[in-house]
């Protein structure tokens, strides 16, 4: 734009500006349609030849090139990784999993009709596999289902998954026992004594609402017979889950602090706002980005199945003398506050930031992304409320 063509109004230039930049706006609309369209045929390429939905390596060098392009620019690094990260996730959710083929495999999903049961039922179904469904009071058609079959796969609750493995048929000696639930020791071992093939146990670490397993966490747990049942793994691999491999006793102590911990605490949580009546919608409107993520975590908990976390709660109950700890440390360190201790808070506190060490500034930088997404949601709802 030439000096000649800027008007000397202030209005008329903010007005010429804004134009300008909404002009900017469709272009890169149509860039990111470009992308889109790019994005779905490597997709197809992809999947012709087998290869995996998500491929960490290749993400990760495309991010590093992106960030270093953009700051030789001077464009903020983060922001383009937190654009392309966004665009990334939606190019994964329009473009279908490699071409996995389960022609030849019989497939049975004990809790099929549920919700995690349904999502890997239906999985298995687009890969061409055969799949048979057993729901609660089909025990009869069990044996008959089984007898066939290259994979059983129990997706029931918790509180009953022991009682489905131990009441299961006489499987083929090929057939893989696995199971998806969120506890591994107990389910795993009743798989072992009941099965003589091979067994693996798994955590997806996902709710069934996923529009694709691509970057979605699988926790394996080692049974027996594992190339044996190595083409289930290489099935989630090429879907684009990652998986992590460790062992039954280890997953369930990580899950006392993943999962029990965090359930129970946001659980107690809850139930004091509610006792004391908090007016949730006041809270939300004078929070900041991280006290409304901290409020979402909590109220999200009551959205969900009742069920589902008092059996992950109830699985182990060696976790309640962990939850004891916890009680003690809060209470000792709520009598020193009351004290008027601040020195010694201070010092716990200096202890406990050497205990995280170089983890503590990762998830500052890590959550600071994240907060600045939220508190521009948090914007823009506000707006569309009034």
């Amino acid at each position: 734009m030439s000096d000649a063509a800027v008007p000397n109004d202030p209005e008329q230039r903010l007005q010429q500006l804004r134009e300008a930049i909404d002009e900017s706006d469709n272009a890169l609309l149509q860039l990111l349609q470009r992308r889109r369209q790019l994005a779905a045929e490597v997709g197809t390429v992809k999947r012709s030849i087998g290869q995996p939905l998500f491929v960490p390596e290749r993400e990760a060098k495309l991010i590093a090139a992106r960030r270093a392009e953009a700051e030789a620019i001077g464009l903020s690094p983060d922001l383009i990784e937190d654009v392309l990260r966004r665009v990334i996730r939606e190019s994964y959710q329009q473009q279908q999993a490699a071409d996995v083929h389960l022609e030849d495999k019989n497939i049975v999903v004990i809790g099929g009709y549920g919700a995690l049961g349904g999502l890997f039922a239906e999985r298995f179904r687009e890969a061409g596999a055969s799949v048979h469904c057993i729901g609660e009071g089909e025990q009869d058609q069990l044996e008959a289902a089984c007898s066939d079959a290259d994979l059983v796969l129990v997706s029931v609750p918790i509180a009953v998954t022991t009682s489905v493995i131990n009441n299961l048929p006489q499987l083929p000696a090929h057939c893989i026992l696995a199971d998806v639930t969120s506890v591994k020791a107990k389910p795993l071992q009743a798989m072992l004594t009941q099965h003589k093939g091979p067994v693996v146990g798994l955590h997806p670490m996902f709710g069934p609402q996923v529009a694709t397993l691509a970057k979605q966490l699988i926790v394996v747990t080692e049974g027996r017979m594992s190339s044996a049942y190595q083409w289930l793994l290489d099935t989630l691999i090429r879907w684009g889950a990652q998986l992590y491999q460790t062992t039954a006793e280890r997953h369930d102590e990580a899950m006392g602090f993943i999962q029990v911990m965090r359930h129970l605490s946001t659980f107690v949580y809850g139930a004091h706002l509610a006792g004391e009546k908090a007016d949730l919608q006041e809270l939300l409107d004078l929070s900041s980005p991280i006290y409304r993520l901290e409020l979402m975590m909590v109220g999200r908990l009551f959205a969900q199945n009742a069920d589902l976390y008092a059996d992950i709660i109830l699985a182990h109950p060696e976790n309640f003398a962990m939850m004891r700890r916890y009680l003690d440390t809060f209470a000792q360190v709520l009598e020193q506050l009351e004290r008027g201790d601040k020195s010694g808070f201070v010092s716990k506190f200096a202890e406990i930031s050497d205990y995280f060490g170089e983890f503590s500034q990762k998830f500052l930088e890590d959550s600071q992304r994240l907060l600045a997404s939220a508190g521009d949601a948090h914007q823009l709802s506000n707006v569309a409320r009034r």
